[in-house]
């Protein structure tokens, strides 16, 4: 390596947003910015598709998780993650780790 990393080179951690206590951090970015990481979440903001309406439910679980296979068994909330819910099972759309929430959308049942 012929020189270190450079202050906008550097990176950092996932957040890895679990099923548990609702929990949030900031982060500063480049430019002075802000990043709202979410690190704990128990609520999702719930669209359904056939109503139209949006509604906060609690997650009861994380069923699957396609970004990782070790994310299914430690509850991490990703993007696409399928998470349960009272109203029924739902595909995460907005990534919590970078935005700070976590928005779903209600999986039709195939007949």
């Amino acid at each position: 390596m012929y020189r270190t990393k450079r202050k906008f080179e550097k990176g950092s951690f996932p957040a890895e947003t679990t099923l548990g206590k609702h929990k949030k951090k900031t982060r500063r970015t480049r430019g002075g910015g802000v990043k709202p990481r979410l690190l704990g979440a128990t609520h999702a903001n719930l669209s359904n598709p056939s109503t139209g309406k949006t509604e906060k439910v609690e997650i009861l679980r994380v069923t699957r998780n396609p970004a990782n296979v070790d994310y299914d068994r430690r509850g991490v909330i990703t993007k696409r993650t399928i998470i349960e819910t009272p109203l029924g099972t739902a595909r995460v759309t907005s990534r919590p780790g970078q935005n700070g929430a976590v928005n779903a959308v209600l999986v039709q049942k195939k007949s």
